[in-house]
């Protein structure tokens, strides 16, 4: 199957889909709903400023069956960059067809031709088993580390 799946670059005629899946998976996972008005911004702004990051999707037969979206985080420690992989989300119909693991593999591959970046992680979860197997299975591990946030109006 995965021979069957096409990674390219998101371009500004996937923003719907890139929404739906947002939305989608914002629900599916922390059971939330997002603001519409306030996704779409969002999503559409990654494509008006490259530096907030870039999208990845997964085309099986012409249909989007999947997406991922990479931002950028500076390490003074390893004087390099993490790609942080973000809003993950692939269509139920296509789960469990090795659709994320070709994601991740462009990612890496994309990863491992600049020397700037220096390792990809992700967040997950914490009740999220299925997706941490996955990530599991890919070689990534636990780095160990908690998120803390406090948001702003």
């Amino acid at each position: 199957m995965q021979d069957q799946i096409k990674i390219r670059d998101a371009v500004r005629a996937d923003a719907d889909t890139l929404i739906e899946f947002n939305m989608c998976m914002a629900k599916e996972t922390e059971d939330k709903a997002l603001d519409p008005k306030i996704l779409t911004a969002g999503v559409n702004a990654v494509f008006e400023n490259p530096a907030h990051g870039f999208y990845l999707v997964a085309e099986i037969d012409g249909d989007v069956a999947g997406a991922l979206m990479v931002t950028t985080e500076w390490s003074d420690w390893r004087n390099g960059q993490f790609w942080w992989i973000q809003s993950v989300y692939v269509a139920p119909a296509f789960r469990r067809k090795s659709v994320f693991r070709a994601l991740y593999e462009k990612v890496r591959e994309r990863a491992g031709k600049s020397e700037q970046v220096c390792g990809c992680r992700l967040y997950v979860e914490r009740e999220n088993s299925t997706a941490q197997a996955t990530y599991s299975q890919l070689g990534m591990t636990d780095a160990g580390y908690r998120v803390f946030e406090e948001m702003f109006s």
